[in-house]
């Protein structure tokens, strides 16, 4: 685990649970609760933590939180093949730069316990100062992406800040 960061350095975070069962009060999202404490854990400030449904409302969540310019935002759901699974879709034109490698390694990781992994279409990007991830829909699949990002996390943030750590 990482050392903790005095507050008036800590970095902040944001995370956007796509899904319009749990949007619509049908069922509790798990994954929210689970992203945000994992990134407490890693000291990280949450900013902001929005629930919306499957399709355009994804769209404005991302520019407001992007607006708010938190070190990094982790989406889940809507990454796979429904008409309106469209995270990827909304993503991928605000990301400045693409990290593919964070993608092949999150799908890696959730292909030792399902095939279903090779479906999400999740990218994982920059833009500006914001490092972006946008991880599948269920509880064990975010769990598999946690734990590929929390070996690199901090050093992506530290880049994006302009720290030149190697």
């Amino acid at each position: 685990m990482s050392t903790p960061v005095p507050a008036a350095q800590r970095r902040t975070a944001a995370v956007l649970i796509a899904s319009t069962r749990a949007a619509a009060g049908v069922y509790e999202d798990e994954c929210g609760p689970l992203i945000a404490d994992w990134l407490y854990a890693l000291d990280y400030d949450l900013v902001l933590a929005e629930v919306v449904p499957d399709g355009d409302e994804i769209s404005a969540s991302l520019r407001r939180i992007l607006a708010l310019a938190p070190s990094v935002l982790l989406t889940s759901g809507g990454t796979g093949l429904s008409p309106d699974d469209v995270t990827p879709d909304l993503t991928e034109p605000l990301l400045e730069r693409q990290l593919p490698g964070v993608m092949e390694a999150i799908r890696a990781k959730g292909l030792a316990s399902t095939s279903m992994a090779a479906i999400s279409r999740g990218y994982a990007g920059t833009a500006g100062g914001t490092f972006i991830v946008n991880l599948p829909g269920s509880p064990s699949a975010v769990a598999d992406g946690l734990a590929v990002l929390e070996p690199i996390i901090g050093h992506i943030c530290g880049q994006l800040e302009g720290k030149r750590e190697h």
